[in-house]
């Protein structure tokens, strides 16, 4: 009775464990300002949703935020270090792939010392892989081809590649229906094909 009223004045409503009558639903948070993580069940169980939260909370370091300001700050410093975008992407996602200087779950942060003319640079690597893929189920997909396909700077891949498994690429990953090339470019290229 209490939702119909205050729908029929036009407010939204969230009603406690009745996702049916929700026009909305508030996701658990786990904040480490400006960093936010939400996560939702849409409305189907706040309890997952706390569950996770409280794994997550143990998980990432309370000064996370620092890192994103020190970031934040340090724009200007990675774009003259690294002036092509590519090398900048490569060279961030090293930094703070596991056990980089900038791994996110470490708990030290030093984006100075990384930006250092002394740091080791992000390797400039070519790399072009074929991954074969035995289901075109996304969620079949093994680790390894999951990251492949999430790190890719283009993806290449016949017409029988279904969509579901394209969304797993980068959303800057250029996707080119063709072969790969000899030569496909800079960066991480990788074809995609379907085993069957």
């Amino acid at each position: 009775a209490a939702v119909a009223r205050l729908k029929a004045r036009g407010i939204l409503v969230n009603a406690v464990d009745r996702s049916a009558l929700c026009d909305f639903t508030l996701p658990a948070i786990v904040d480490r300002a400006p960093v936010l993580i939400a996560i939702g069940t849409s409305g189907v169980s706040a309890g997952l949703a706390a569950a996770l939260r409280q794994r997550l909370e143990a998980l990432i370091p309370a000064d996370l935020g620092k890192l994103a300001l020190a970031l934040q700050a340090a724009r200007e410093a990675l774009r003259k270090r690294w002036p092509d975008m590519g090398e900048r992407r490569r060279a961030l996602a090293t930094a703070m792939g596991a056990g980089g200087m900038l791994d996110p779950l470490s708990p030290t942060h030093d984006v100075e010392a990384w930006l250092a003319p002394t740091a080791t640079p992000a390797a400039k690597r070519d790399v072009a892989i074929t991954l074969v893929l035995l289901s075109d189920d996304p969620e079949d997909m093994t680790l390894r081809q999951a990251r492949a396909l999430a790190s890719a700077d283009r993806v290449y891949h016949g017409p029988d590649v279904p969509a579901a498994i394209l969304d797993r690429a980068r959303a800057d990953a250029a996707r080119l229906c063709a072969a790969m090339p000899a030569n496909p470019g800079t960066g991480l290229s990788v074809e995609v094909e379907m085993a069957v």
